[in-house]
């Protein structure tokens, strides 16, 4: 009997345990979501905005107080989220880039070359998580390319399925009165027409439920980027619309009296609570569906969730206020806290419900964090410039030493670049926040300002300046100056991109009269060869900016521009071009950070074909 007994117990320990299957990602980005809009994050003044399903998600694990994007804009943080590169590092700083840079006599600065996309051979968090047995899909917003459905798509980075449908919000013409008109109806045959719970259907997230039931048989990644919370502002469903108007006071057809301070604007209040509603028919579906890879349990007990935005909240556009981020200053395109800090919450397996952190994180941090979880090895020599969050999010959510980067040490500091707009770069180390601005050749705005954010002990931080209002710059030197430092390394490193002054300005820059000029250039092939005169400025590098021809829809094709780098010696400079090449402009970079562009007029250098 014992024997039996001995033998039966070594056969059930030969027998390895079940083990779960790997899990289902689904990653959630919004659009100009911003940090004071929805109601979990409520610090100040109350949200108007009712944000019952976020609210719930974020009940159902952690929510990150200073939770941040990759970027103040749109395509950048998207190409960062998706390849795992920084913007800076990647050349992708903001959107619509692929161009020639250029400025008009009213600019100080110039923007310097910027991708307008990721390389189409990308190592994305999609294709990695393909290689390694994942469905992987995309529904929604795409914008990775110089256009917002160009080349390369999703289905050239990784994913199986796409739907780039507009949302509900789109397609209504706008201004007045065409926005109080084409109301979402509940009649058959409505593209849009309304639920039992009277919001419009919406494409992107019908596309996403059809993704998710298709392929639910295998560990699935679902990138769910949500055209709202965007421009045009605009609410398919009038019943929102006038709850909100009800609510805040405020006539629809008269937006002037609500270009106030607050969250004034009717029909942004009812995009949020829209997309709330479909963040709830995502789940509600992850919660009500069998998972057929593990019996007797739904999909939502093997499922991560990430949500968060792509920048912060856009303030105002086409003369009206959209959303207010105070207390945080500024919004989207600016890399001060209201353009960069976003929501951002993490649930699934092992991860603890109801809980915070003011642990600073960054979307940059998905990638790894889902490799991570997913029990995934990150791809041989893959670049990956966040940190995964796991040890974190299983751990002790107030020790940022757990928050460990690519080579296995503990962050210390975040910075964003973005010389475009006010030019400026930053950097957060601890509780301080360094902003460093490029344009100040007559003293204002200062070089830098340095802001103490918070105050943290033991885990946990107190408010001081999230308003950053306070410089501190003068009081702390020492600290300004070494942030600064660290903040020239980091950019180093990366190979950032600079704006540049502008010789050409009618305000006339310091050394503008020492710029050099290209006195003439020769052709062969697509070798380009140039001299050119130095009047008082040493040139520091030459850059050839080059035209290639892009596939688009339907066999269309459109122009994008690349950068390369020309050798230089003794006044004169060369370089050679790729075969597909065929227009450049020859850019001249002096020590003083000048940028002389040739031609200056005529149109572009010709290449190869183009040149007989």
């Amino acid at each position: 009997m014992i024997k039996r007994t001995l033998l039966g117990l070594s056969l059930a320990l030969a027998i390895p345990a079940h083990a779960a299957p790997p899990p289902n990602i689904v990653l959630m980005l919004v659009d100009d979501l911003g940090w004071q809009d929805v109601k979990c994050y409520d610090i100040d003044a109350p949200s108007p905005m009712e944000t019952p399903n976020v609210d719930a998600l974020a009940k159902r694990g952690i929510l990150f107080r200073h939770g941040y994007s990759p970027a103040p804009s749109c395509t950048p943080s998207r190409c960062a989220i998706m390849s795992g590169n920084h913007p800076a590092r990647a050349q992708t700083t903001h959107v619509s880039g692929g161009r020639p840079p250029g400025a008009n006599k009213n600019q100080r600065m110039i923007t310097p070359w910027f991708s307008g996309r990721m390389p189409a051979n990308e190592q994305t968090i999609a294709r990695t998580l393909r290689e390694n047995g994942y469905a992987t899909g995309h529904t929604g917003k795409w914008h990775m390319s110089a256009s917002h459905s160009g080349f390369p798509s999703a289905l050239d980075q990784g994913f199986d399925y796409t739907s780039s449908l507009g949302g509900a919000a789109r397609g209504i013409q706008q201004g007045m009165p065409n926005r109080l008109q084409n109301f979402a109806t509940d009649k058959p045959g409505d593209p849009y027409r309304l639920d039992a719970e009277g919001f419009p259907t919406d494409p992107v997230t019908v596309a996403a439920l059809k993704f998710m039931e298709t392929n639910k048989a295998k560990p699935f990644f679902l990138y769910y980027a949500t055209w709202l919370v965007h421009t045009p502002i605009q609410s398919r469903s009038k019943a929102l619309l006038d709850k909100y108007c009800q609510k805040l006071g405020v006539d629809p057809a008269n937006s002037k009296e609500w270009s106030l301070e607050g969250q004034k604007n009717p029909y942004y209040c009812a995009m949020v609570e829209t997309l709330d509603h479909y963040v709830g028919q995502l789940v509600t579906f992850l919660e009500t569906t069998n998972d057929p890879r593990n019996p007797g349990h739904k999909l939502i007990d093997n499922t991560y969730i990430f949500f968060s935005s792509d920048n912060g909240g856009a303030e105002g556009g086409r003369g009206e206020a959209i959303t207010d981020n105070a207390p945080l200053d500024k919004g989207k395109t600016s890399p001060r806290e209201g353009g960069v800090r976003v929501p951002f919450l993490v649930a699934g397996p092992n991860i603890p419900a109801d809980k915070e952190s003011d642990v600073v994180v960054n979307g940059l941090d998905f990638y790894p964090t889902i490799l991570s979880l997913a029990g995934v090895k990150k791809p041989v020599g893959k670049n990956l410039d966040g940190a995964n969050l796991q040890p974190l999010l299983t751990g002790a959510l107030g020790d940022s030493s757990l928050v460990l980067n690519q080579h296995g040490k503990p962050r210390a500091d975040m910075i964003w670049h973005y010389p475009h707009g006010k030019n400026q770069s930053t950097i957060r180390a601890g509780d301080f926040k360094l902003i460093r601005n490029y344009d100040t050749d007559s003293g204002k705005p200062p070089t830098l300002e340095l802001y103490r954010l918070v105050d943290t002990k033991g885990g946990k931080s107190a408010r001081v300046d999230i308003e950053e209002a306070k410089n501190l710059a003068a009081e702390q030197p020492d600290k300004a100056a070494a942030m600064n430092a660290r903040l020239t390394e980091i950019l180093t490193e990366m190979k950032a991109s600079l704006p540049y002054w502008n010789p050409t300005c009618k305000t006339p820059v310091t050394n503008h009269e020492k710029v050099p000029a290209v006195t003439g250039h020769t052709v062969d092939g697509h070798t380009v060869t140039a001299t050119f005169k130095e009047n008082g400025a040493r040139v520091v590098r030459a850059d050839l900016i080059y035209a290639i021809k892009i596939p688009g829809k339907r066999g269309e094709e459109s122009q994008e521009w690349f950068r390369a780098f020309a050798e230089i010696d003794n006044g004169q400079l060369k370089g050679t071009l790729p075969p597909d090449a065929t227009h450049s402009f020859i850019n001249l970079i002096d020590e003083n950070n000048f940028m002389v562009s040739y031609p200056q007029a005529g149109g572009a250098i010709p290449l190869g074909a183009a040149a007989k």
